[in-house]
């Protein structure tokens, strides 16, 4: 067994749009999801709902633009909710932490359209404000879409590293420029900030500038936690360098435990200590093991073949609607997403030792977004979760709720108690900031 904490830490993943992977969930008759769209209370009892659970946090992924790959036009996520519509997710996290205490809230924010100074002030006002609890998914924006929506085109892959490196740069300069006791908030003196000791930053780049004196103040924190998920080569050089925590897609245990390996020695040819695993795991969850599969039959039944290639040509940068659905899909480079090209690689078919055909990738894709998925009543769903834990060495889950909030609370309510008592999960939360909770 190879722990990487003798906690399983938990997050839950889901996107300011109708669905999360699921396609069509949204037409599910117990989704809250799509009328929540325009409800704080909503917002704020999920939240509140996963601080009952003491998950470390809950995270917004974030496409910013409706995708046009399939077919040269974004008519098929229009027509079945897939990707589209696609809501800013930051007016969330101010929402979800002002409702909470403890809770962490991760959110995505490409360095695509963005200049690095006014990304760290946006999310080191937020981390401000939650006294130290939010986390920045650094992102470089895989898909053409939303680099065209601003006038841009979809830069190399590669490339699109290098200039995160640059980004995250000017941003450490920014939260580094205090010195301690530089801000002395004295009213008797009428003296707020000892100018001597915050540094001003000038940094000239290859791709960025920034001449400015910080205008944020640090949190408990200092600096807000650097999620990632890059699993391609250069996408795990640049997580190896500023990840604490990494969001994984794999389809499978093996392959889980090959992406921890990765991982592991590219940190250590880096000098880095290996940052956090949280695989992703999707759950449909019943009361009963019977209940639970016939809801994921349901799911499976509702989502039509074009949704699901829809879903799978975003990130992968191809048009599916021009392959053949009947034979396996060819691993090729691409400049959109290398690490999913990878993990879908390594998906096994339906007949054991033969890959699966598009049909059946993109079905799979339609329901899980790729992800390895549980499916059972609570008992069933600990003990898969405690297994895929044990021996896949990572350090917890990053959860996608087939249908939301209901079996989000099913989940809290009925799953949570039982890895509780089990001693893997935490009873209480240790500390206050989302670095503490990662660290506890």
């Amino acid at each position: 067994m190879n722990y990487m904490s003798k906690n399983m830490h938990l997050v839950l993943m889901t996107f300011h749009a109708p669905i999360t992977h699921t396609a069509l969930s949204w037409a599910d008759k117990e989704d809250g999801h799509l009328n929540g769209f325009s409800d704080f209370k909503y917002w704020t009892k999920m939240a509140k709902t996963l601080e009952k659970g003491c998950f470390d946090a809950i995270f917004f992924a974030d496409t910013p633009a409706a995708s046009d790959q399939f077919k040269g036009n974004a008519d098929t996520p229009i027509k079945y909710g897939v990707g589209w519509p696609t809501h800013d997710p930051m007016p969330l996290v101010a929402i979800m932490a002002s409702a909470t205490e403890k809770l962490g809230v991760g959110v995505t924010l490409s360095i695509n359209g963005t200049p690095p100074y006014l990304a760290a002030r946006r999310i080191s006002t937020l981390d401000y404000l939650s006294q130290g609890r939010i986390g920045w998914n650094v992102v470089t924006g895989h898909m053409q879409a939303e680099h065209r929506a601003i006038g841009n085109t979809l830069t190399k892959h590669d490339e699109r590293y290098d200039r995160a490196d640059e980004y995250l740069e000017v941003c450490y300069a920014l939260w580094d420029a205090y010195s301690k006791g530089s801000v002395l908030k004295d009213k008797t003196a009428g003296i707020l900030g000892d100018p001597s000791e915050i540094k001003r930053v000038d940094y000239s780049g290859k791709f960025y500038q920034c001449n400015a004196v910080p205008a944020i103040l640090p949190s408990p924190q200092v600096r807000p936690v650097i999620f990632q998920a890059g699993s391609s080569g250069r996408g795990m050089q640049f997580a190896v360098q500023h990840a604490e925590a990494v969001f994984a897609i794999q389809p499978n245990i093996a392959a889980m435990c090959g992406f921890k390996k990765k991982l592991d020695i590219a940190s250590n040819e880096a000098g880095k200590k290996p940052a956090k695993i949280l695989f992703g795991l999707h759950f449909v969850i019943g009361s009963t093991d019977e209940e639970a599969e016939n809801r994921l039959k349901q799911l499976e039944s509702r989502v039509p073949i074009e949704a699901a290639l829809s879903r799978m040509s975003a990130p992968l940068g191809i048009d599916a609607s021009k392959l053949d659905l009947d034979k396996p899909l060819e691993k090729a480079n691409t400049d959109a997403s290398r690490g999913m090209m990878e993990a879908l690689s390594k998906i096994e078919g339906k007949e054991k030792g033969k890959p699966p055909t598009l049909r059946q990738m993109a079905n799979r894709l339609g329901v899980t977004g790729g992800l390895p998925q549980v499916v059972g009543g609570p008992e069933k769903i600990a003990d898969q979760m405690e297994e895929l834990w044990k021996n896949s060495g990572g350090f917890g889950f990053n959860l996608s709720a087939a249908v939301k909030p209901s079996m989000i609370e099913e989940f809290v309510e009925h799953v949570v108690p039982i890895l509780q008592k089990r001693g893997i999960v935490r009873t209480d939360y240790s500390g206050n900031t989302l670095r503490d909770h990662l660290n506890s």
